[in-house]
């Protein structure tokens, strides 16, 4: 079997996991995403399509169904497209070998024809070597631009998931799900303050908790306000 070369500087993000993700309103998406890793998915339920606007958590649920099958010893491979889309489609060359497909930012390639048609042979060979492959975007699979008819058809086939922002409320949650994970107390007072003042996006209030969880261990303090704003200089 030819060995899968990669290109460097793919990885997965060790906390992009199925328990560090919060779901809010993707509880049925998340689900599903599981129920694909289980070692006795049919292959109805191993073709899942999942889009949204950015920030929603798309990738991390790709990289959390890979950390599960690389958990299990079980090969798995995630892509984003975005990145990788100038090695050329020959980087779909015998995934088939791998269990699991992941393939991020597929609007990425939508309307490259080399691109299209080896997708197009990569779906026909996950499904006839029994394989998964999970898929994500920005657009919905009838809004992608997508030129070849018979990679639209294998589109259609998948359950497809459209991923919605967590409102102020899933936020903090999801924040101080993060935070306990790290051995952090955040109350809710100072995750209110942290949203009113900090940016919106998830991976931006991520890396915000991330230097609060070291200035934290530095100086051996708390989360309050006033180690908020001595901290970042709100």
């Amino acid at each position: 079997m030819k060995p899968i070369q990669l290109p460097l500087g793919v990885r997965l993000r060790d906390d992009a996991t199925f328990a560090n993700y919060y779901p809010g309103a993707n509880a049925a998406a998340l689900g599903y995403v599981e129920r694909l890793c289980e070692a006795d998915a049919g292959w109805t339920e191993s073709l899942i399509y999942l889009w949204g606007a950015d920030g929603v958590g798309r990738s991390h649920l790709l990289q959390a169904a890979c950390l599960r099958f690389e958990q299990r010893d079980e090969q798995a491979v995630y892509l984003p497209l975005a990145e990788v889309v100038d090695y050329g489609p020959g980087l779909l060359d015998n995934l088939e070998q791998c269990e699991l497909v992941c393939l991020d930012d597929l609007d990425a390639v939508a309307g490259r024809e080399d691109w299209e048609v080896a997708l197009f042979h990569l779906f026909n060979r996950l499904r006839d070597s029994g394989r998964r492959l999970l898929l994500a975007a920005s657009a919905s699979p009838r809004e992608l631009d997508i030129r070849l008819p018979d990679l639209q058809s294998r589109l259609t086939l998948a359950l497809v998931f459209q991923l919605q922002p967590l409102s102020d409320e899933d936020k903090l949650r999801a924040l101080q799900l993060r935070a306990s994970r790290r051995g952090l107390h955040l109350t809710d007072e100072v995750g209110r303050f942290i949203l009113t003042r900090g940016a919106r996006s998830m991976s931006a209030l991520f890396e915000l908790l991330d230097q609060l969880d070291q200035a934290s261990l530095q100086a051996q303090r708390k989360l309050t306000i006033p180690f908020l704003k001595e901290v970042l200089g709100w």
